[in-house]
């Protein structure tokens, strides 16, 4: 059984560092680690070779989602680690994950995040998805608790640090390159929610995360591409579901941008996504390998609805186990009035 490791790196040689550090301390090794490079302009390339590692030289920033592509068809190993750059690893990361998802049987596995800079707090666990399109990271800016220590089954995994069988991306194909960068790993996972692929959390395997070290929070571009592919699960997923909580999720998002001085990024973010939904030849496409933006998918309007009902339950129901943020107060209370 082989696993490989790919990173999608772009410029900061010392967060590369620390992570290739930490998989080099491994209980479990990996067998390859592949680097794909966005362009560097710094020595990352140069010092990710000298550690051993495979390196991808992209060429220019391709975003996320194309870099982990870039990655995924260079290997066959069976087991596929994706982290981010700005990730180190607990030294048992990789061996609890293949224990926990072969006893599971699950299509992927992901582990207990939590912040580099206070190890007490929790930078995230797994995702859910509402209604309104809007994704909630679980535990996220919330303290380390015993609720956050019972493993369970998931439907979205971050791929800030996470663990997929190779066959997963042959069977629902790659990442859509299209988000860049935010949330293409909850479009990921909504795929293989639908198509019957689940996970396993186990929280005893830890990853410690910086968290929007090459951007930093707020950043208005991240505020523009999370606005904008907001838009994109929308028009791939939502056009058949209830109007209302997405109306009402969209506007408490756009809010919360305005409190942070970006509300001009997010509606330039809405206004790209708005665009995409007036051709109508890239509704629906997906990736699979090696054929890019290839083939219509459609899916059943059904299965979404069960997915973004259950999600959302789960998201209500964490809100209430550790104390309600008020973006997610107002929208369960906006959207169900209708309900």
């Amino acid at each position: 059984m082989t696993v490989a490791a790919i990173v999608p790196h772009w410029n900061r040689r010392d967060l590369l560092a620390a992570l290739l550090e930490s998989l080099s301390r491994q209980t479990r090794p990996f067998h390859h680690v592949i680097v794909a490079d966005n362009g560097s302009t710094d020595d990352s390339a140069e010092f990710a070779e000298q550690a051993g590692a495979c390196v991808l030289r992209l060429g220019k920033n391709l975003g996320f989602a194309a870099a982990v592509n870039r990655g995924i068809e260079a290997t066959r190993c069976d087991w596929v680690a994706i982290l981010n750059n700005d990730v180190t690893l607990d030294a048992h990361w990789l061996a609890r994950l293949l224990e926990s998802a072969g006893l599971e049987q699950a299509a992927f596995a992901t582990g207990k995040i939590l912040s580099s800079a206070r190890r007490n707090l929790i930078d995230g666990c797994f995702d859910e998805i509402a209604r309104s399109g809007c994704a909630y990271r679980c535990g996220v800016a919330r303290a380390d608790s015993p609720v956050w220590n019972q493993p369970r089954r998931i439907r979205l995994a971050p791929m800030t640090a996470v663990l997929f069988r190779r066959s997963v991306f042959d069977r629902v194909g790659l990442l859509d390159e299209r988000f860049e960068s935010y949330l293409e790993d909850v479009d990921f996972g909504i795929r293989c929610s639908v198509h019957g692929l689940g996970g396993i959390y186990n929280p005893e395997a830890v990853a410690y995360h910086r968290g929007s070290a090459t951007l930093g929070q707020w950043n208005k571009d991240t505020v523009r591409r999370l606005s904008r592919n907001q838009m994109y699960l929308r028009i791939k997923y939502l056009q058949a579901q209830p109007r209302w909580p997405v109306m009402v999720g969209q506007l408490l998002w756009g809010l919360l941008a305005f409190r942070h001085g970006c509300f001009p990024a997010y509606l330039r973010g809405k206004i790209e996504g708005l665009r995409l939904s007036a051709e109508p030849n890239l509704r629906f496409p997906e990736q699979t390998a090696g054929q890019g933006l290839a083939y219509e998918q459609t899916w059943a309007p059904e299965a979404v609805r069960v997915l973004l009902e259950e999600s959302e339950r789960t998201i209500l129901d964490l809100q209430q186990q550790t104390g309600f943020d008020l973006y997610w107060r107002l929208y369960f209370w906006l959207s169900r009035r209708s309900s």
